[in-house]
């Protein structure tokens, strides 16, 4: 084994995965230091996305049923073992998680499926686009609807949203796996199905008070949100958000317009009363926007301060300086593509930094030296067996983030077992408060007074975590960076997240989901041939920020276990937004680009049946040994069959086609709204759905938890309650009970009166 550093140095892993799933979640651990040997099958054909999948492992290609002692070697020595079959698959290799748990009990067994165990749908290939089908993960983003366009008809992405959760999950629970394995000397078997790992893509899209019902999709739209054409032909994404329009008068500031407060274009009460008011400043930016080229906006919007950005292709997202100087692409000079750029770290950490990037082996180029390795004799480092629970019980974390991304994180760290203690400002609108922090106690907090920072230091001092998402250098200006944390607790995990990353000339700008997929290229490839679209229903940079931060979490609070030391890490839209689209970036072709793609191959694609659509995920081998589809000859070209197919389809429903193609071995389901979704019984008995009684509104749904783990299963959160409503327990935990009601007086915390809080974010 090579020696590398990292916060997971000596860390063994075996990689059976295929396809992004499995081998995407074996490289979050490899570039963080484990010695990943990933196992290609025979014959295994190579795309340009394999380049940047198994950068930094180690490769041996092996028969799974001739070379079986050879792999079950490479387990036993093992400490991780990841693969993404279908359930069943690996048992009966032999080399399913009962056989090896037996020869090798420390293992962590991760398994990334497209349906879980328990699923009726097991069976059933897990392409792609057959879990987009089945979790309504295949609509156009409101506000970004083509005039015309049928509501019934779905689009096709390439971005594998399904596989990159699993992926970042699966990291997620291994590493925080490996934290309680060094207690108790015990190995577990995790599942992160793909259909579950989007629940945690779908997040508070899916959470409604059931009184309420689960309300029409809206367009962001407040304050002027939108993107824009300029006067170059580009665009830019602007999204001045929030509960007041301080983005929006300080970019007209900016711009030579500052007279349109007069009219009410700022006074956001006054849209609400008059909506018209909301259509004259959609119109009045419109025509502003055209007078100046995108670029010059951009840099305008970033000395005002104001979250805009200009909608760049991922290929200039990959050439731009800032994405090279901050780390979040690095340049390989791979065997096959030579110098290749592609996503650097998923994460930053400062006291385990990423290992020195590696190019890729070629299939089979690591045989000798793992083969050499395996012929040695080794022991086994059995550790102590000490104490069990939830990784992180006992764990205290201090969550000052807001909106999406950095309270998920703090969310999934609940659920493993931290307890959270979710800070938010007082007299002022929480925003996003129901989903995103179930499982943690609420406190409002003023951390800018002199009384608040008193209360706030207090509870740094009893925290082995501390996460915020504070703008540009606003962390330092409130005596509250990684520097002054340091200083009083050294050991101290302390977790950033921000739009652009760190360490590079964007660090400081602000920016939301919409500036992370208009900066990343995503935007692009949502809008096809036409004008730039948001991607999709969900807001997979916000959710998978917040995996991706818990992962970054993970690795401090692992370090920090083995170690005693703590560090500063970090996670970015941006690099999350180029992780969605890894597999894709080093591609020269986009298999289905646009609203209108349903598809990239007759196949692979959306096809309506008599009452409705579903999605057929097949081989082209596979579709002929379908009754009832006709002659499929596969020199008459890709249209051809597409046209032969989807008149076939017409003749049924969608229900009975998908029965029969199912039952041939074939990938299919019907397209689920996402209504339908959160009420079908068969996703609350996988406890993907959930009802929970809040106080605050009553009985609500809500996405349940998307990680399993067999012998240590995470929890489910209580719903969080009113903001503030935790207060004085929280305050009788470090000792001041006696001073709540001096500093509620001071207005250093807000105990009564609390504002309402739960909404579906």
């Amino acid at each position: 084994m090579n020696d590398r550093g990292g916060a997971l140095a000596g860390v063994r892993v075996v990689d059976f995965g295929h396809y992004v799933a499995g081998p995407l979640a074996a490289l979050m651990l490899a570039d963080q230091g484990a010695d990943v040997v990933h196992v290609d099958r025979p014959g295994a054909v190579l795309d340009s996305a394999d380049a940047f999948l198994n950068r930094n492992k180690r490769r041996i290609t092996l028969d799974l049923k001739a070379d079986l002692d050879t792999a079950r070697e490479l387990v036993r020595r093992a400490d991780v073992l990841i693969e993404n079959f279908r359930p069943g698959v690996m048992d009966r290799l032999g080399l399913g998680w009962a056989e090896l748990r037996e020869v090798n009990p420390r293992l962590l067994y991760c398994s990334l499926p497209g349906f879980a165990a328990a699923d009726p749908r097991a069976g059933i290939p897990g392409w792609e686009g057959v879990i987009a089908a089945a979790t309504g993960n295949c609509r156009i983003r409101a506000g970004y609807v083509p005039k015309g366009w049928d509501p019934t008809r779905p689009t096709y992405s390439a971005i594998p949203v399904a596989s990159n959760f699993a992926a970042f999950c699966g990291a997620f629970a291994v590493v925080s796996g490996l934290t309680s394995r060094h207690r108790t000397g015990r190995g577990d078997r995790i599942e992160v199905p793909l259909y579950h790992a989007m629940f945690e893509a779908i997040g508070g899209a899916g959470a409604y008070p059931t009184a309420r019902g689960l309300g029409p999709e809206r367009a962001i739209a407040a304050n002027g949100s939108g993107t824009y054409r300029c006067g170059d032909g580009r665009y830019v994404q602007f999204n001045p958000i929030g509960a007041t329009t301080r983005f929006l008068s300080w970019f007209l500031d900016a711009a030579g317009v500052a007279e349109w407060a007069g009219e009410g274009l700022t006074d956001r009460p006054r849209m609400d009363r008059e909506p018209h008011l909301r259509d004259l400043l959609q119109k009045r930016l419109t025509g502003l926007f055209l007078t100046r080229p995108a670029l010059e906006w951009e840099e305008l919007a970033d000395a005002a301060g104001v979250p805009l950005t200009l909608v760049r292709t991922t290929g200039e997202w990959l050439e731009s300086e800032h994405a090279r100087v901050s780390g979040e692409v690095v340049v390989l000079d791979d065997p096959v593509l030579g110098p290749t750029a592609m996503p650097g770290s998923p994460v930053w950490l400062s006291g385990t930094p990423a290992v020195p990037g590696r190019a890729r082996s070629l299939p089979d180029g690591d045989r000798a030296e793992i083969l050499a390795e395996l012929a040695t004799p080794s022991g086994s480092a059995w550790l102590p067996a000490g104490g069990g629970g939830l990784p992180y019980q006992g764990r205290k974390v201090v969550d000052l983030t807001q909106i999406l991304a950095g309270p998920s994180a703090g969310r999934i760290l609940a659920e493993f077992g931290a307890d959270v203690v979710k800070i938010n400002v007082p007299q002022r609108s929480v925003g996003a408060h129901g989903f995103v922090n179930r499982g943690k106690r609420t406190v409002l907090l003023d951390v800018k007074s002199s009384q608040g920072q008193q209360v706030l230091w207090r509870l740094i001092d009893e925290a082995d975590v501390l996460t915020h998402n504070f703008p540009g250098r606003t962390a330092d200006s409130y005596g509250l960076g990684y520097q002054h944390v340091r200083a009083r607790r050294p050991d101290i995990v302390y977790v950033s997240v921000n739009c652009f990353g760190r360490g590079g000339p964007w660090s400081d700008r602000r920016g939301y989901e919409t500036q992370g997929q208009a900066a990343t290229g995503i935007m692009v490839r949502s809008g096809g041939e036409g004008p730039p679209g948001v991607f999709g229903p969900y807001n997979v940079l916000d959710y998978g920020t917040g995996a991706m931060a818990a992962f970054a979490a993970a690795l401090g609070l692992y370090h920090q276990e083995t170690t005693g030391q703590g560090q500063h890490v970090h996670a970015s839209l941006t690099q999350t937004g180029l992780y969605q689209q890894a597999w894709l970036v080093l591609g020269s072709a986009d298999p289905g680009q646009g609203p209108a793609a349903l598809g990239p191959s007759p196949w692979q694609r959306f096809y309506q049946a008599a009452d409705g659509w579903f999605y057929l995920g097949a081989t082209e081998e596979q579709l002929r040994r379908v009754p009832g589809l006709g002659e499929l000859d596969p020199d008459s070209g890709h249209e051809h069959i597409a046209a032969v197919l989807a008149a076939a389809f017409r003749s049924s429903g969608a229900a009975e086609w998908t029965r029969r193609l199912v039952a041939a071995g074939v990938g299919a389901h019907a397209v689920t709204s996402l209504g339908e979704l959160m009420t079908d019984p068969g996703v609350r008995t996988l406890g993907l759905s959930v009802n929970q009684v809040s106080e605050e509104v009553g009985e609500v749904v809500m996405p349940g938890l998307a990680i399993s783990v067999e012998g240590n299963p995470p929890r489910l959160g209580e719903p969080v309650r009113r903001p503030g409503a935790d207060g004085r327990e929280v305050l009788e935990q470090i000792g001041l009970g006696d001073e709540a009601d001096a500093l509620a007086r001071g207005w250093a915390v807000q105990l009564d009166a609390l504002p309402p809080g739960w909404n579906p974010f």
